[in-house]
């Protein structure tokens, strides 16, 4: 398996262990994703994925609708989707998405966590070299079709890695840009969406011992804490 898999194996229940962080992270993501393409899912791609996810997680029905109704209010905030970049205690790098409607109010909280736990708040784009931007889709398997033959038909659309996970589910992995095309693949050959994202793999991995990592992972606990964080990707060998 590879390194993106194994990666995202090792953080997806940490960072989505908390039903209520789920429902929230959602929910505005459903807003960014009204305001920019539409409250109807029929004819917005993102906002349709989401709602399919958002079944997926359980997510109440009426949040949902709640969620689409109020991004459609003139009275709705704006979320504008910033990322932080900056080194932790004992140099594991650190990049955090936020959807915030006070990019002043962020960028101060993120910074005061970093000085907090020993870390430094670096420059937009700083770690970019450290970390592969994918998207990431989690879909059912079907009859009839196999992983060989799913991967070699995806190639053509951006899809660099495909592997098969728990309960007749595989994750594609693809190019940032290629995620529009991956979707409209999918959903043109009926496969089930689960859910679609994008993640950061790091590409250079740090081990540390037991007391580095309870260093850094309060750091990393109180930045996913802050509500207007949506995810926190790093590149320390968590097992």
């Amino acid at each position: 398996m590879g390194r993106a898999f194994e990666y995202r194996k090792a953080t997806k229940m940490k960072r989505w262990g908390n039903m209520a962080r789920v429902f929230t992270k959602l929910g505005k993501q459903i807003t960014i994703a009204v305001k920019e393409g539409g409250p109807d899912p029929e004819t917005n791609p993102r906002l349709r994925v989401l709602v399919q996810q958002s079944k997926k997680e359980n997510m109440p029905k009426e949040n949902v609708e709640r969620a689409i109704k109020k991004a459609t209010s003139k009275d709705e905030a704006d979320y504008k989707e910033m990322v932080y970049e900056g080194y932790g205690p004992n140099g594991i790098a650190i990049v955090v998405e936020t959807a915030t409607d006070n990019p002043t109010r962020t960028v101060a909280n993120i910074r005061s966590y970093f000085n907090r736990y020993g870390g430094s708040l670096g420059t937009t784009g700083s770690l970019q070299f450290l970390f592969d931007h994918k998207c990431v889709f989690k879909i059912s398997t079907k009859d009839g079709v196999s992983l060989e033959d799913l991967e070699l038909e995806l190639i053509d659309y951006g899809v660099d890695e495909l592997v098969e996970d728990e309960d007749n589910t595989i994750i594609l992995y693809g190019e940032f840009q290629s995620y529009s095309s991956i979707q409209k693949y999918l959903e043109e050959n009926n496969f089930e969406i689960h859910s679609a994202e994008f993640e950061r793999i790091p590409n250079d991995m740090k081990e540390l011992n037991d007391e580095q990592k309870a260093q850094i992972q309060k750091l990393l606990d109180k930045i996913e804490d802050d509500e207007d964080v949506q995810n926190v990707f790093h590149n320390m060998i968590d097992e």
